[in-house]
């Protein structure tokens, strides 16, 4: 099953990122450029670098001008998860091009790589969720609340999965068909974003 391929994955990236556990630790991607592996691998490890930066940015003893510059990269990093995303949907494309679909085929809400971005967050909190219900610096009430709260995350992960698993076998057989819309962010493009234009 793809959702669990790819889960595997994300499992891989986040815990070789926690070997040194710093946001400017080169990423070193384990899997051949040809491969939806290396698209898999360098999606969540933006996604687990994004989530220090978030954690760091709300220290609220931080330098603004270190603010400033940490909100920058999460500007940047927003921009290349989206890429990924789409990259990843493209493969998608690609695998299905010949699938005949049925004249009575549905659209669904989202594309197979929108779904995969969820399950990549997803792992992130399980990993976190994990390491916190057994923090031996924490107090048994807060062990058991973040126990209480991964068990959500498991049932929240067996529930996307075989989502994204359906919808893949849907795509396949021509019940669904997919229809990619690109992002079109604009708050990063130069003739788009009023004070990024008025710049130039």
């Amino acid at each position: 099953m793809f959702s669990a391929f790819s889960f595997t994955i994300f499992e891989e990236s986040i815990t070789t990122y926690h070997v040194e556990d710093r946001v400017d630790q080169p990423l070193v991607n384990p899997y051949p450029k040809d491969e939806v592996a290396h698209l898999l691998y360098k999606k969540n490890w933006i996604d687990t670098v994004q989530w220090h930066y978030e954690d760091l940015i709300r220290d609220p003893g931080i330098n603004p001008e270190a603010a400033l510059q940490l909100k920058r990269k999460i500007d940047a990093s927003n921009q290349e998860r989206t890429d990924l995303v789409e990259y990843i949907d493209s493969y998608f494309l690609k695998k299905y091009q010949s699938v005949k679909v049925k004249e009575d085929a549905r659209i669904n809400t989202e594309s197979p790589a929108w779904a995969i971005d969820r399950l990549s967050i997803l792992a992130l909190k399980i990993y976190h969720m994990r390491e916190e219900a057994g923090r031996a610096d924490a107090s048994p009430e807060h062990r058991t609340r973040c126990q209480e709260k991964l068990k959500v995350l498991l049932e929240q992960k067996k529930d996307l999965s075989l989502a994204i698993d359906q919808l893949l076998d849907d795509i396949a057989s021509g019940e669904k068909y997919m229809k990619v819309y690109k992002q079109m962010k604009m708050y990063n493009d130069e003739e788009l974003n009023p004070v990024l234009r008025g710049q130039k």
